[in-house]
């Protein structure tokens, strides 16, 4: 019953979102089954639509499990974003140094840069949690903005090709390149830029759930999101595990810098996420802050930004701003789980 229960709340707040989202759709007079087939067909073609799909669900899955990490420790990582974008210049800036290295060791070095250095950067609010009390929801907001300022103002000054117009570093060496998924699988073009960070993405996902529910770290973690009292009385120190659960969050946030920079533009490009880091907090609610959950939620909202292009294309009132408003919605429902509880338990009552 406990596994139903966790099926149903989400997947009523998406129809229930998809709903919603359908009246407005009408109220602006676009036909919302029309819409909606744009919006989850073009999601829906191979190759370019489920490649698309799986690309966009890439960084997502790593970016959803940090803020479901965080989540299991009772905290919000509001600066997923803002760590993806250090990872991501520090990823390229190793790809640029140490350019003439062979892809055996500039690929792992580039990886576990990209790690660390996310780690690193979520790592300082956790402490300024554990040591002084500072909330994270502010400390991680504030990070964000010095992350982007920082890999702007070093992207700008030092690493910029001359006479470019585009804010983006020099291209990374052809050694820390990862392959696209196109040069294993056939029929699927490798122009799509699918690459070997999505296999990696399911991978991590196991190894967060091993972590989690598998290891003394994680249930120490999670003791102490359950109950921070009871976790201290157990002989928990429950700043030890901020700092751990933040780093861990971090870490895995960082690691959307495979998929951008190594798999994908093979340099740093300034503004390159589409709010990865914040859509995550939806990632994460809507799939309960289990790893299964984050893969299935964000493949819907990878579906919604792929199909987002088609429909801001192919309907007259309707934009791509749908799909945040999609998105805005789902995390409402999710929210408000408790307007479910009476139909579903009336549910399980007849069965």
């Amino acid at each position: 019953m406990k596994i139903l229960r966790e099926l149903l709340f989400p997947l009523a707040a998406v129809v229930a979102a998809f709903l919603v989202g359908g009246v407005l759709v009408a109220l602006v007079g676009d036909s919302p089954v029309r819409t909606y087939e744009l919006l989850i067909g073009s999601a829906l073609t191979w190759p370019d639509g489920i490649g698309y799909t799986l690309f966009y669900a890439t960084p997502l899955i790593f970016t959803g499990l940090a803020v479901a990490v965080a989540f299991r420790c009772g905290l919000l990582n509001i600066g997923a974003e803002g760590q993806l974008y250090i990872a991501s210049f520090a990823t390229a800036w190793v790809g640029i140094a140490f350019a003439g290295w062979p892809a055996w060791l500039l690929v792992p070095l580039c990886f576990l840069t990209a790690i660390l250095s996310g780690a690193f950067w979520g790592a300082i609010p956790g402490v300024l949690k554990a040591r002084f009390g500072a909330h994270e929801v502010i400390t991680t907001i504030m990070m964000n903005f010095i992350a982007v300022a920082l890999a702007s103002y070093f992207t700008q000054y030092h690493y910029k090709p001359q006479g470019d117009p585009i804010l983006e570093t020099v291209p990374i060496g052809e050694g820390a390149h990862i392959a696209r998924l196109g040069r294993f699988i056939p029929g699927f073009p490798e122009r799509i830029p699918l690459n070997l960070a999505f296999p990696l993405a399911l991978v991590v996902c196991l190894l967060v759930y091993l972590f989690l529910w598998r290891t003394r770290w994680g249930y120490e973690i999670r003791a102490t999101g359950a109950s921070p009292a009871a976790a201290e009385y157990g002989g928990i120190s429950t700043r030890r595990q901020i700092v751990l659960a933040m780093s861990v969050s971090g870490g895995l946030a960082g690691m959307v810098a495979i998929n951008e920079v190594l798999g994908y533009r093979y340099r740093y490009y300034d503004s390159f996420s589409s709010g990865y880091g914040f859509t995550a907090i939806a990632v994460a609610l809507l799939g309960r802050n289990h790893p299964v959950g984050v893969i299935i939620s964000s493949l819907l909202f990878g579906a919604l930004l792929r199909g987002g292009l088609f429909v801001d294309i192919f309907t007259e009132n309707v934009s791509k701003d749908l799909v945040q408003v999609l998105q805005a919605i789902i995390i409402l429902f999710v929210a408000a789980e408790a307007m479910f509880r009476g139909p579903f338990a009336r549910l399980t009552k007849r069965v």
